[in-house]
This record gives C-alpha cells, sequence and structure tokens, in this order.
C-alpha cells in the first residue's frame, strides 16, 4: 500500500468515525429534533435508537485491528444505513440540504473500505 492511499484511508475513515459517532450518539440521545426528523421520514422513533446503537458498534469495529469479516459487515451496514437514508429523504421530498450527511457518510464510507490496508481485508484462500 502506498503512503498516499494509507493517507487516504485514515482520513476518510476518521471522518467516517466521527460522523458515524456524532450521529449516532445523536440518535440515542433522542433528541426532539431527532425524533420530529426520523418521524417525517417515516420511521417509528424506536428506530433511533436501533440506528445509534448499530452506528456505534459499527465504528468500534472499522477502527480496532484483525476481526476482518467484522469489519466487512460494518461497512455493508454503514452503506445500506446512508444508501438507505438517502433513498428516504428522495421519497419524503426532502430539501435538498438534506442529502448532504448521508451523502457524505456513504463517500466516505466507500472510501474508507476501498483504500482500507491489506491487514483489514479479508483474505480469501485459493484452492
Amino acid at each position: 500500500m502506498t503512503k498516499r492511499n494509507k493517507i487516504i484511508y485514515w482520513i476518510a475513515t476518521l471522518w467516517l468515525a466521527l460522523g458515524m459517532t456524532s450521529t449516532g450518539i445523536v440518535q440515542l440521545l433522542n433528541m426532539k429534533e431527532e425524533t420530529a426528523f426520523i418521524t417525517q421520514l417515516g420511521y417509528p422513533e424506536y428506530f433511533l435508537i436501533i440506528l445509534g446503537v448499530w452506528k456505534i458498534l459499527g465504528v468500534v469495529a472499522i477502527l480496532i485491528p484483525k476481526l476482518q469479516l467484522l469489519k466487512e459487515w460494518a461497512y455493508a451496514g454503514f452503506f445500506f444505513a446512508m444508501s438507505g437514508a438517502l433513498f428516504s429523504h428522495f421519497a419524503s421530498n426532502s430539501a435538498p440540504a438534506e442529502f448532504f450527511g448521508s451523502s457524505l457518510l456513504l463517500v466516505l464510507t466507500i472510501i474508507s473500505w476501498y483504500f482500507r490496508p491489506a491487514e483489514r481485508k479479508i483474505m480469501l484462500a485459493h484452492s
């Protein structure tokens, strides 16, 4: 892995971790604004707790060493959550500004996953 790729990976991963942790905490706090926002998108309030817990666990999974399969699941979860958020905004006619956070976290997820070092990837055995 080149030094440039390692820098790209860590910048994207740290920003992704910060974004997922901060939004996860906000969702766990179940603030009035967040509750109104999630119900406006058509989801029940308890969905905030589910999202918040899984985001924080996903951040732990992508930051700790080893456990490559768990990292793959975390990246997949982030991808599904953020692409689902984008679709939810689209389906509920959200203002264009509402798409920014989900779009940014989706792009960071893809960049972090793509540039992850070999020791953070699943190595498939060849027969």
